[in-house]
């Protein structure tokens, strides 16, 4: 059998090392990952493919006969990989794009929450340091010594979150994420 792992962190090196020992005996495994790393390629054969270049890994799938794509990380499900497998008849283990909504998109996945009645701590969305200073300053969520949550809204690799001491060190936070290139794009929100 193929399969393709997509992704190159600990996750996806620990997924090729389960894949690769779990063989059966007397069967052929032929496993890719892309893009991979050094330590994945004791395991794998590594394909120099970004993980989010969808159109490319699938033209790879296919050309290859991959029976199974494995997708690890996050972002590769929001740039919606599995639609586009799925689309092609490509078997492949991740959910659609609106699905990885829940992990991509944390004001996406609060309002969800909100909607079904999942218990969830309070929250409130900025679209400026402005507006995110107010909401710090306006006594919400506790007075300037309370500790406080800051998150990016989007995928922001390990960078999105700062659990602050008090006010003054969610500002530092917030500019940081949203001006000063700590998180990028969508996420500086």
């Amino acid at each position: 059998m193929r399969v393709l792992v997509i992704g190159s962190g600990g996750r996806e090196h620990a997924l090729c090392r389960a894949l690769r020992r779990g063989a059966q005996k007397g069967t052929h495994l032929r496993l890719f990952c892309a893009p991979g790393n050094a330590g994945i390629a004791e395991e794998a054969e590594c394909v120099p493919l970004s993980a989010t270049d969808v159109a490319a890994l699938a033209d790879f799938a296919e050309r290859e006969r991959v029976g199974l794509t494995i997708v690890g990380g996050e972002a590769p499900l929001a740039a919606g990989l599995a639609d586009e497998f799925a689309r092609r008849g490509l078997p492949v283990a991740g959910p659609r794009r609106e699905a990885a909504r829940l992990e991509s998109s944390k004001v996406f996945a609060k309002d969800f929450m909100l909607r079904h009645k999942v218990p969830t701590a309070r929250y409130r969305v900025a679209a400026s340091v402005e507006e995110a200073r107010d909401i710090l300053r306006g006594g919400e969520f506790g007075d300037a010594g309370s500790p406080v949550v800051v998150k990016a809204e989007g995928l922001a690799a390990g960078k999105g979150v700062v659990v602050a001491r008090d006010a003054a060190e969610a500002e530092t936070s917030v500019v940081e994420m949203m001006e000063g290139g700590r998180v990028g794009g969508e996420a500086a929100r």
